[in-house]
């Protein structure tokens, strides 16, 4: 398979993770005898440095006519002024819209060499298999917004045919896993809650009856999902509540820097391929950086964009057997025992090479 491959970079560590993961795709694509061109482009920080926007329109065109994306990072303290009319985020918002992305997928499944990372009690962890659904393209992120001096307001909107779509890609997605979807709003309080749980139930009365539906209210889901993790299969859930939950739900994992995300269209369109955690200005230009969840967002790339499944097990296999071995970065470890980020990436090229006698997922 030949395929152009859209790499944005980004800030703080994004260069260095998305680094990473174009190495482990190289890797794959030599071992599997496909083409991958990767072209970089700028965007959020960056972007605004060299370009005075967050999203250049080359960045745009680029992503647009690409088979993916993949995202390292984007923002900081440098253009964290709240003020400031341009922020970086910005880029990553226009990049959806632009792309019409508004599923994004967010898997979160502990690996049990890492459980002693997580402050969760190890017991509560064994067996979590769970898979966010976030909507990405309503709610209050998008919303009208106005500020005066002594005011500000942000609207909150969502339309049925935008909570239509994201529900039929978890109801689908559950079809395939566990078939439960837990749908969360805040139906007490908010009128857009109430209509996404009136959606909600329709389209599983109607489309999906064979797959188990409940609603939590965010404030409760927020507490299970910590107190029993085990007990929930896709959760489905709106903007600001999905970004929320899912930092949450990273606890679970032990850190941000091994969970991997999709972000998807409609089938057969460009989805950008992301890390969830953020820029960590901190530790940028360091070399300590985990690459894994960017590896694990390549893996994603090859199944959703590209339909290359057996080579996105290669990467999930590679990294878990990575983890058995321990080889950890700083969040996982402490920097006493800690690999750097090129050494982590290393490793799962080591465990690419040694598969051969390595049973596919789920044998």
């Amino acid at each position: 398979m030949r395929a152009d491959i859209v790499v944005l970079p980004g800030d703080g560590i994004g260069p260095e993770v998305a680094a990473a993961a174009v190495t482990v795709l190289k890797a794959v694509a030599s071992r599997h005898g496909h083409s991958f061109t990767f072209t970089e482009h700028d965007i959020g920080g960056i972007a605004i440095d060299r370009h005075g926007e967050p999203l250049p329109e080359a960045t745009r065109l680029a992503c647009q006519q690409a088979d993916a994306v993949l995202l390292g990072a984007v923002g900081g303290p440098k253009w964290s002024d709240p003020n400031a009319k341009v922020r970086p985020e910005q880029g990553l918002l226009a990049i959806r819209r632009a792309l019409g992305l508004f599923a994004n997928l967010r898997p979160v499944r502990p690996h049990p060499a890492a459980l002693d990372a997580s402050p969760i009690k190890a017991h509560l962890l064994a067996g979590v298999d769970i898979l966010v659904v976030r909507e990405l393209t309503g709610g209050i992120y998008f919303g009208d917004k106005t500020r005066t001096e002594d005011a500000a307001s942000d609207l909150c909107r969502y339309s049925v045919a935008e909570i239509e779509r994201v529900m039929r890609s978890a109801f689908r997605l559950a079809q395939g896993r566990r078939g439960k979807v837990t749908s969360v709003d805040k139906a007490n309080v908010l009128e857009t809650s109430r209509l996404w749980r009136d959606v909600a139930t329709r389209i599983g009365r109607e489309e999906f009856p064979e797959v188990a539906l409940e609603h939590q209210l965010v404030d409760s889901m927020a507490m299970h999902l910590l107190a029993k993790p085990r007990e929930y299969d896709v959760i489905v859930t709106e903007n600001m509540f999905g970004d929320i939950l899912t930092d949450e739900a990273s606890m679970l994992a032990g850190s941000l820097g091994l969970l991997p995300s999709a972000s998807l269209g409609l089938e057969g369109k460009v989805g950008i391929y992301e890390p969830i955690h953020g820029s960590a200005p901190d530790i940028a230009g360091k070399g300590i950086a985990n690459p894994y969840a960017t590896i694990l967002s390549a893996a994603m790339l090859l199944r959703h964009s590209l339909g290359l499944e057996e080579e996105a097990q290669c990467i999930e296999r590679a990294v878990e057997a990575a983890l058995d071995a321990k080889a950890f970065t700083a969040d996982l470890a402490g920097p006493a025992q800690a690999l750097s980020t090129a050494q982590a990436c290393d490793a799962v090229l080591e465990q690419l090479e040694a598969q051969g006698t390595v049973p596919a997922l789920g044998e």
